[in-house]
């Protein structure tokens, strides 16, 4: 089931509009792509057009990875059929990495150089041009390790190339009728873990249980924050009511997934709350921002 928002979205400005031919123009120069398609707002937008570029030319390719929730693989494999789009589940191994593992901030680095490597060795196989990504316009301007990874292995931001932005992006999907248009930003499940906390299948498992849960009880728009024993949930400021309202039927949730004890973040959900310690340590050297996860 997608989880998705309720704002309402104009009708894609004439800017977007000639963005988005210009990138569908690109991708049909390009001749063939493998589309790294995760199921997000961003690659299936951009798996449309490649698709309606290329037809048969254009493959999508998800990775199949603990990092992720099975519903978010489950949903990829939906919308890629919807589409007519031939879907390849591409294995990846990044948690036998220790780089990996052990989850510096330089994490998304060693995570997409295993994906982009391994979908580099698809494209290879089957004689296809090109590996595209879903970086849009407003991610360059994000301190985003995994686009650096990308670069080097020769993966192409076609959505970003054209200079397409995040809500140009949810205005041409639902002018095409795409059911991603408002689905909330999705990062994979490593994000909830403090910086220098290694991870582990069995944490990621714990995570996953209790967001799952929370998903089925109707809520959607939050994080669940792994700190060891404690689960601290971000949620959408006009959620708070419910949630407190719903505190025992949430608590016993989580606490289910493996959790000792549940806390409410009282900020509220925002993207990227665990890069905030690491932004006030970054910032002072001239660093860029770290990107929302």
């Amino acid at each position: 089931m997608i989880q998705t928002t309720t704002e309402s979205m104009a009708a894609p400005s004439p800017e977007a509009a000639r963005k988005y031919a210009e990138m569908t123009a690109a991708l049909r120069d390009m001749g063939s792509v493998l589309v790294a398609f995760s199921g997000g707002v961003d690659s299936a937008l951009l798996l449309r057009a490649a698709h309606d570029a290329l037809g048969a030319a254009a493959v999508a390719a998800t990775g199949l990875s603990q990092t992720y929730a099975d519903e978010e693989m489950t949903e990829a494999k939906a919308i890629a059929e919807e589409m007519g789009v031939e879907h390849l589940m591409v294995t990846t191994m990044e948690l036998t990495d220790p780089r990996y593992a052990d989850n510096t901030h330089q994490r998304c680095f060693f995570c997409k150089s295993e994906l982009y490597g391994r979908l580099n060795d698809v494209a290879r196989e089957r004689g296809i041009a090109v590996v595209a990504d879903g970086t849009n316009a407003d991610d360059l301007g994000d301190f985003r390790p995994g686009i650096r990874a990308g670069h080097r292995l020769g993966v192409r931001s076609p959505l970003a190339e054209a200079g397409l932005t995040k809500r140009e992006i949810r205005a041409l999907s639902a002018d095409l009728g795409l059911r991603t248009w408002n689905k909330p930003a999705a990062a994979c499940l490593s994000s909830r873990f403090a910086y220098g906390d290694p991870i582990t299948v069995e944490k990621l498992r714990k995570v996953a249980a209790a967001e799952t849960a929370l998903r089925q009880l109707g809520f959607r728009g939050f994080r669940v924050r792994h700190h060891d024993t404690l689960a601290r949930l971000e949620a959408r400021p006009e959620d708070m009511a419910e949630i407190l309202a719903r505190a025992d039927e949430i608590a016993a949730a989580i606490r289910a997934a493996g959790y000792d004890h549940v806390t409410l973040d009282l900020e509220g959900y925002r993207a990227g709350s665990q890069n905030e310690v690491l932004n006030a340590r970054l910032q002072p050297g001239g660093l860029r921002r770290p990107g929302a996860v």
